[in-house]
């Protein structure tokens, strides 16, 4: 229920201004008005998907739910001109139990999902005078222009070359105010330093190609200082966790669809050089905080000056050497000397992340969590269709023939990843009633059509602003859309939509919380035994002390990324009524334990590199978290794999 907060998105404003509003007065010149309502409607569910980061992931992001929603009005539309009632009920139906299925894959599966759901409606549905095969193109002609403002458009704040980071001399020498005094005793090892040597100045030039991708690599490197600062604090596990964030973010920034394999500039080799160089900058903090013991301050220092290296898009500069008493110091030190090489002559190492198969995905789809999401999905969905087809066929809408708003919202409302079913509802409500009320005064005194368009735009400029919290984005929607469909010809209708609203509301509540067939907290069993498998194979490869650091680094990332995952998707459980959480109860705690036994491996695998065994410690916290592991997994009834 709480906003998220944040600096304003400027460039999303802008291409959100630059998309709907534009396209609509396109069409009204051209006397096409039909089809730029089309063209305006995939602008703005492309909006809604247009989400910060790079803008090789806005391909995904943006381009495949686009593509799933012009099959949804292909399908919709001729089933809709073809199919009586009950058999297109079936068919959407069908379709729902299809959408919520792939919902379970990932974001950009829940956000192909959605569109494909949305635009069988509004086909099936949606009064249109032109033949589909204009539809089609007009709405992947509109979510194409969004898409095209996204890989054209220039940031804002875009300079790379910024003369105040990292001022380059050399890859890596100790910087006299930090460098600690030599201790023979703890590492008789000569200092591995090279000698510095003059570096280029840093070039100054506009280029916004990887501004995205830029940011996120730099966010890992603050991530990394964050957590040196915290360890030994009570706020280690907090920024541990913001750690995996900022890799994830980083990790799909770089590995975002792209023509070639690898990677075909010298600015994105050196990007992926440095993201690789930061894992073991990473391993190194997570065994610090890991031990519980307070780090000298001068330690973060040297992630620090990375990061500012990594947007200013410079030489990393001089470094401070923190003090090597212990492996996991040691490890930061050795850390830091291969990220400022690489920084200096950094190759294109891999991503270190392992593409799910089709089989993967098709078991993903047709396992527990993809199941029980399909069935909810799909049972919502046809309810609605069913209710409006009722309604439709009874003459109960009037002059109002918008029977598809009544499913399309039930899409939004009922997806279990876009957070806890009543605050949805609750937010989704009076967002909609507030929306509905604002339009009805818009529509009083602006004038017709020109006013409408002036208001599409300003909407479409305030979606990504208004995505910080349900309510405000139900309430700008509702108001580019009822804007939208007076300009395609039909009367106003913020009653209808109000009143439509909340009959969906009411079906995804009481369809939502029924009994199902099947084990419920499917979707959350799934992630967590994600979690345990990905841990167990991390565990076992660092146990079995290989000398593969790709390998080892493949499965780290995985066995945190897929414990983030289940974090996620534990917390929206538990913030349901008592009728859904309680299916997922004692999920986060087995989280928890598996989150202390990754994060212990990762303190194994740092002091088995420095010292070659581990100490009883290590030892004895791996044999406790097991045995708790075994405890808390036979509580939720499951079979235990790390048991």
């Amino acid at each position: 229920m709480r906003a998220q907060r944040g600096p304003v998105p400027w460039a999303a404003v802008t291409r959100g201004a630059l998309a709907a509003g534009p396209l609509l007065l396109a069409a009204l010149l051209a006397g096409r008005a039909s089809l730029g309502v089309v063209a305006a409607i995939a602008a703005m569910l492309a909006g809604i998907n247009d989400r910060p980061g790079s803008r090789r992931t806005s391909v995904r992001r943006i381009g495949v739910p686009a593509l799933a929603g012009a099959v949804g009005l292909l399908v919709g539309s001729y089933a809709g001109a073809h199919l009586g009632a009950f058999a297109l009920t079936l068919v959407l139906t069908g379709l729902g139990l299809v959408g919520g299925g792939i919902s379970a894959i990932g974001p950009v599966a829940s956000g192909t999902g959605t569109q494909l759901l949305v635009t069988s409606a509004v086909g099936a549905g949606m009064p249109l005078p032109d033949p589909v095969w204009q539809t089609v193109p007009a709405f992947l002609a509109g979510a194409g222009w969004l898409l095209a403002l996204r890989l054209l458009l220039p940031t804002p704040v875009s300079r790379t070359g910024d003369p105040r980071a990292g001022r380059g001399r050399g890859p890596y020498r100790p910087d006299s105010r930090f460098a600690p005094r030599p201790d023979k005793r703890s590492d008789p090892r000569p200092d591995p330093r090279p000698e510095p040597r003059p570096g280029p100045r840093p070039d100054v030039r506009l280029d916004f190609r990887f501004d995205g991708e830029r940011a996120a690599v730099a966010e890992v490197y603050d991530a990394v200082a964050a957590l040196l600062d915290a360890a030994g604090t009570e706020h280690a596990g907090a920024r541990r966790a913001a750690l995996t964030a900022a890799l994830d973010h980083a990790q799909d920034a770089l590995a975002g669809p792209r023509l070639r394999r690898h990677p075909s500039s010298a600015a994105e080799r050196r990007l992926h050089a440095q993201y690789a160089a930061a894992l073991p900058l990473g391993e190194a903090a997570t065994a610090l905080a890991w031990a519980e013991r307070t780090v000298p301050k001068r330690a973060a220092e040297g992630p620090r000056r990375l990061a500012a290296a990594v947007r200013g898009n410079s030489l990393a500069g001089p470094l401070p050497a923190p003090a090597r008493t212990d492996p996991a110091l040691r490890a930061l030190d050795a850390a830091l000397l291969h990220a400022a090489e690489v920084f200096d002559r950094g190759r294109a190492p891999d991503l270190h992340t392992r593409r799910r198969s089709v089989a993967a995905l098709v078991r993903t789809v047709l396992g527990a969590g993809g199941r029980e999401y399909a069935l909810r999905a799909g049972l919502c969905f046809g309810a609605a269709v069913a209710t409006a087809q009722a309604l439709h066929h009874g003459h109960w809408y009037g002059a109002h023939q918008h029977w598809y708003w009544l499913p399309a919202t039930a899409v939004f409302l009922v997806k279990p990843d876009l957070g806890p079913l009543v605050s949805r509802v609750l937010c989704r409500a009076a967002g909609t009633v507030f929306g509905a009320l604002l339009f009805a005064g818009f529509a009083a005194v602006l004038p017709r059509p020109e006013g409408l368009v002036v208001l599409v735009a300003v909407c479409g400029a305030l979606v990504p602003v208004a995505a910080r919290h349900f309510a405000a984005q139900t309430t700008v929607v509702t108001v580019l859309v009822l804007a939208l469909v007076m300009v395609g010809g039909e009367p106003q209708a913020s009653a209808g939509r109000i009143g439509e609203t909340l009959l969906a509301c009411a079906i995804v509540l009481i369809v939502g919380h029924l009994p199902v067939p099947g084990q419920r907290g499917g979707g959350v069993r799934a992630r967590i035994d994600a979690a345990d498998a990905a841990a167990h194979a991390y565990l076992v490869h660092v146990l079995g002390e290989s000398d593969d650091r790709a390998a080892r680094w493949t499965l780290l990332r995985e066995a945190y990324r897929t414990l983030a995952e289940a974090r996620a998707a534990i917390a929206r459980a538990a913030a349901e009524l008592p009728a859904l959480a309680r299916h997922s109860a004692g999920a986060d705690e087995v989280a928890a334990v598996l989150e202390r036994l990754v994060d212990t491996t990762t303190a194994c695998a740092v002091h088995l590199d420095d010292t070659g065994r581990l100490t009883p410690r290590h030892t004895e916290r791996l044999a406790a978290l097991r045995d708790e592991l075994a405890t808390r997994r036979g509580r939720v009834g499951r079979s235990r794999t790390l048991a």
